[in-house]
């Protein structure tokens, strides 16, 4: 065999195949694959691109607007819907809001056409060489994943992403799809939209905010649980430091704007109260009328609800009531701590153990929940929910000093975990105070036509959501007593009837119960004296004689033309002591007759309604006085009741009214049974106020308290600042009256004729009887 045929017989075919054609091989199946794959990816999203959903919600962008409650004078005091949302339009948004988001979310937004090619490779390589984890997200995209996908995380959804993006880039301009992003975007809190945003992180209009706050907001969008400024302040404020370098880094504001914006300390609302007034017992007021009328639209139409209330007089009204409240508990013994922990050793371990301690004691406003550190008899060191802590020491301690004592029981005792309450009373050194127990109420309404100007229903809303003014049916007491006068001013008694102020009796007949011996509050009797004096003095027995008169049934049903309800106020004597039941809103429309020359007007809330648009859906057409159709009672009779209760002020149980420096104020003080109610019902010619306190489980306020000690200073601190540079205001007297001696008379009763006495001869005696039957024979 030849050398020749011997290599000929062993060269194969695949030794002929070189490296270089082997690797083009390989790279041509590749390429040949990938062409393949790209031609399925492209033939997918063609058939998939028809099928895209239409952007009629982005085209024509409605977004569900939450239910807005606003004061008279436009303040906004409450929101309601899954959604809070303030739809603003592009060239509204504030520059610097704007360059602030663009500088997180998107810095390509104007050069890209929906899709950024550049930022994910930027964000692949730097995900690749292991730093934190970046995304690629236009805001376009993130449009697209916002109204239209789901938030799984597959190529599929990504790849409807892309379409979607390249579509709505299509179909909207750039500033219409910012437009949308800085509207729909989520951003904590319930808020939807950086308007919204503004209102509740900063209580501001979005045109207002700061380069430091827009920074803060533009952390939102990536996690608002994580970096919402309330719940992690901290890591909110890393975030906002690195957007601002990243702003500065652009070139979206100066050096200078960079270092001011840095060193700002931002004021976050924290507070219970998520707007610029408390009112949140009129916002959910407001929001039940509203929902009667309008229901599940309530919350998603946009609608605008204007109140009655004004600003000045709801603050005015939430600080008086707050005062009042306090100033009780200031009178009344340390209840002790609210709760104690065990802190840790560790101070990582200490902190969230008294943060999550404090967390379930909210502050109610300026009464702070504050976590002791340390508890001596000259000294305590707490720290609030804040992180600040403070140094209590002197007079701030003398609230609690009884309980700083080693001697003190354990489970009473202020000591190192003890949660208590902490305030500044104005200044700037604490005290120790505590959470109040007992409830109040105060409502102020306009008497010409029952507008409502403030409202507070009870203490703290976030605690107890029971309107008090609304709900709380409650015993009058002696703040009742002026519309017995009222009804005997028609049955021929006169201001200057003489009626005996002596001990009285009844049996079980004419009580509707068991026998009855009622009391003056003071237990004290002053013999014969006129009415208007019975009334300026508030005597029980001389209220008890006139009803047991004219009849406990004729009482109650004129009771009725004020607005009071007969079933809640059931015939028998003991309704001349208030015994029956009323809210502070009902007395308020009742009082308003006294005030307003006799007229019946109904207290109401809500002025107007109207859409989104400004288009009025709803309009008040209230009663008023001036009207004779609404008249309940004769202007003489109102007359002559205002200016015994103007007495009351003057010489009688509320002349605490006196600093108000004012003759045109008249009212009455209530205090019922065993102190359980304390009420005070006031008011000038064009406001009447009705302020009560109580326990909303009915016990005794305690034996020194009164309405005249606990209601009038709430009252007053109201009036206050209500009727600053209102003028006085004189009566003038009704035609039909007639003046002698000190007082008026119907000219139909003149001095002399009429009941002129009542039950002034000892008990049992000729002369009493002689007078009970002449007055029999006047009255019936």
């Amino acid at each position: 065999m030849s050398p020749s045929r011997t290599d000929a017989s062993n060269t194969s075919p695949a030794r002929k195949r070189s490296p270089k054609r082997l690797l083009l091989i390989v790279l041509g199946s590749l390429v040949g694959t990938a062409l393949v794959g790209l031609l399925i990816v492209v033939f997918a999203l063609a058939m998939a691109y028809p099928n895209l959903p239409q952007l009629d919600t982005l085209t024509d962008y409605r977004p569900k607007m939450p239910l807005r409650i606003f004061s008279a004078d436009n303040v906004l005091i409450g929101e309601f819907g899954e959604e809070r949302r303030n739809l603003v339009h592009i060239k509204d948004i504030p520059e610097i809001m704007k360059k602030a988001v663009l500088a997180i979310e998107d810095d390509r937004f104007y050069q890209h056409g929906g899709v950024d090619y550049t930022g994910i490779l930027r964000a692949a390589v730097h995900n690749a060489t292991g730093g934190a984890k970046q995304g690629a997200s236009t805001i376009t995209q993130q449009v697209a994943r916002n109204f239209f996908l789901s938030s799984e995380q597959t190529l599929k959804r990504k790849a409807y992403e892309v379409l979607l993006a390249w579509k709505i880039e299509q179909s909207l301009t750039k500033d219409q799809i910012l437009e949308v992003y800085m509207n729909q975007i989520y951003l904590g809190q319930r808020a939807y939209g950086f308007a919204s945003a503004a209102q509740i992180y900063f209580g501001k209009n979005l045109k207002d905010i700061t380069v430091a706050e827009a920074a803060m907001l533009a952390g939102l969008p990536k996690a608002p649980s994580a970096y919402n400024p309330v719940v992690n302040p901290k890591r909110a404020r890393t975030r906002q430091q690195y957007i601002l370098q990243r702003m500065h880094m652009l070139g979206y504001i100066t050096p200078a704007q960079f270092e001011t914006a840095k060193a700002e300390n931002l004021r976050i609302k924290s507070d219970s109260s998520e707007f610029g007034v408390h009112a949140e017992y009129v916002a959910e007021m407001a929001r039940q009328l509203v929902y009667e009328q309008f229901k599940e639209e309530t919350y998603t139409r946009g609608l605008n609800v204007f109140t009655t209330v004004t600003k000045a007089d709801q603050d005015a009204a939430y600080l008086a009531l707050r005062r009042g409240v306090m100033d009780y508990e200031k009178r009344h013994p340390y209840r002790g701590p609210e709760a104690y922990i065990d802190i840790p050793k560790s101070k990582e371990e200490a902190d969230e153990a008294i943060e999550n301690e404090l967390a379930e004691h909210p502050d109610s406003d300026d009464i702070i929940a504050a976590m002791v550190l340390d508890a001596t008899p000259t000294g305590i060191t707490a720290v609030t929910a804040s992180g600040e802590e403070v140094k209590i020491s002197g007079p701030g301690l003398a609230f609690a000093q009884g309980w700083l004592s080693s001697k003190a029981a354990a489970n009473r005792r202020v000591k190192r975990g003890a949660v208590i309450r902490i305030s500044q009373d104005g200044g700037t050194a604490w005290s120790v105070t505590q959470m109040p127990q007992i409830e109040s109420a105060f409502v102020a309404a306009d008497t010409t036509d029952g507008a409502i100007r403030a409202l507070v229903g009870g203490f703290d809303y976030n605690r107890n959501k029971f309107n008090h003014v609304t709900q709380a049916w409650r015993q009058p007491g002696s703040s009742f007593k002026p519309f017995i006068y009222s009804a005997s001013l028609e049955r021929g008694l006169s201001p200057a009837t003489i009626i005996n102020d002596a001990p009285i009796s009844f049996d079980a007949g004419q009580t509707g119960g068991q026998a009855w011996e009622p009391k003056n509050y003071d237990s004290k009797y002053e013999g014969p004296m006129t009415m208007r004096r019975g009334l300026t003095k508030s005597k029980n027995m001389i209220s008890i004689r006139i009803l047991n008169k004219i009849g406990a049934k004729y009482g109650q049903e004129y009771a009725t033309r004020f607005g009071f309800e007969a079933e809640k106020n059931p015939p028998y004597l003991t309704l001349a002591l208030g015994s029956g039941s009323t809210t502070p809103l009902q007395l308020a429309g009742a009082y308003a007759v006294f005030a307003n020359g006799g007229f019946r007007v109904s207290p109401y809330l809500i002025s107007k309604v109207t859409d989104s648009n400004g288009k009025v859906l709803s309009q008040a057409t209230p009663d008023k006085a001036g009207n004779e159709e609404n008249r309940v009672i004769d202007a003489r009779n109102a007359f002559l009741v205002d200016s015994m209760l103007k007495d009351v002020v003057r010489y009688g149980t509320a002349t605490k009214a006196l600093v108000l420096k004012r003759t045109d104020v008249s009212g009455k003080t209530g205090t019922t049974n065993d102190s359980i109610d304390a009420w005070f019902a006031g008011y000038t010619p064009k406001l009447v106020g009705i302020a009560w306190i109580g326990y909303d489980q009915p016990k005794n306020l305690g034996n020194k308290e009164t309405g005249g000690g606990l209601a009038l200073p709430i009252w007053i601190g109201f009036m206050q600042k209500a009727l600053k540079g209102v003028p006085n205001e004189e009566r003038v007297v009704p035609e039909g009256l007639v003046m002698s001696g000190d007082d008026y008379y119907y000219a139909e009763n003149p001095p002399g004729t009429g009941v002129q006495s009542l039950d002034i001869g000892a008990r049992g005696t000729p002369a009493e009887e002689k007078v009970k039957d002449a007055v029999k024979n006047e009255l019936f």
